[in-house]
């Protein structure tokens, strides 16, 4: 049994040498009367983990979603592997889409699939070509990167939440994406479990030279899994830097965070 389409490598990656695969400038996004994103700024290196950090409503889920072409901001630039999101088309998207990973905080596994088929359909939603015995390598491969093999033929209500957290870690990163998204990647999970699942995040960012975006309120995540953090405050990026320096400032808007 053989995949039906063909995937090739992206042609809006193809050449791509910029060190900063994310580049975000002057980026305003408003609903009505409500501004979430006022000049926001920042550049993202590659193979480098940045965290979001804000209040709940702050614009953190919008920025996202204006990364991956979800949502269009009303003015100011997003280049992704040097391409301008703004203009792109809908085949253009999915390009950048299929070199860019997403967890949601939901997870999103499939209920009425196993675990081996949860971890195969974003291989046939994008048309990888590959032999079914390639495609079970593949599946396998990935699952042992996240320590869950036995788990292949489950279904995702036999799981534990962590476990399904891992799961659906394995679906993100099973077509190998060059930028991964972390929507709030331990909400829900017991202290122990949450601390695993962002040294696995590290981990695999290693193993695979990614570069990663993760929204959280974990500051143990934070701290684990952040070469530095963005404080989206009043809609601005506020400040950018580490852990340590940003848990030091005495700016009273920043402090309040790490208290």
């Amino acid at each position: 049994m053989k995949l039906n389409t063909t995937h090739t490598k992206s042609n809006a990656i193809e050449g791509y040498e910029s060190e900063y695969p994310i580049r975000i400038k002057k980026l305003y996004k408003s609903f009505g009367l409500n501004e979430v994103l006022i000049d926001f700024n920042f550049d993202l290196p590659h193979g480098k983990t940045y965290a979001i950090l804000g209040k709940s409503g702050s614009g953190k889920s919008v920025l996202i979603k204006c990364i991956i072409g979800l949502m269009k901001a009303d003015s100011g630039t997003i280049h992704v592997f040097e391409n301008n999101m703004t203009y792109l088309s809908g085949s253009e998207l999915e390009e950048i889409r299929l070199n860019t990973g997403f967890l949601f905080q939901s997870n999103a596994l499939y209920d009425s699939m196993t675990v081996r088929e949860n971890l195969e359909f974003p291989l046939r939603r994008h048309g990888v070509r590959k032999s079914q015995e390639e495609v079970d390598m593949l599946v396998e491969e990935t699952l042992s990167n996240v320590g869950l093999l036995e788990t292949i033929d489950l279904m995702p209500a036999e799981l534990s939440g962590g476990m399904q957290k891992r799961i659906a870690l394995a679906r993100t990163l099973i077509l190998k994406p060059s930028i991964v998204l972390y929507d709030e990647p331990t909400t829900g999970l017991d202290p122990i479990t949450a601390k695993e699942i962002s040294h696995l995040i590290v981990k695999l960012r290693e193993k695979y030279d990614m570069t990663t975006i993760v929204i959280t309120h974990d500051l143990r995540c934070i701290q684990i899994v952040a070469d530095k953090i963005v404080m989206l405050i009043d809609g601005t990026c506020y400040a950018t830097g580490t852990y340590e320096v940003l848990k030091n400032s005495t700016d009273p808007k920043i402090n309040t965070f790490f208290k």
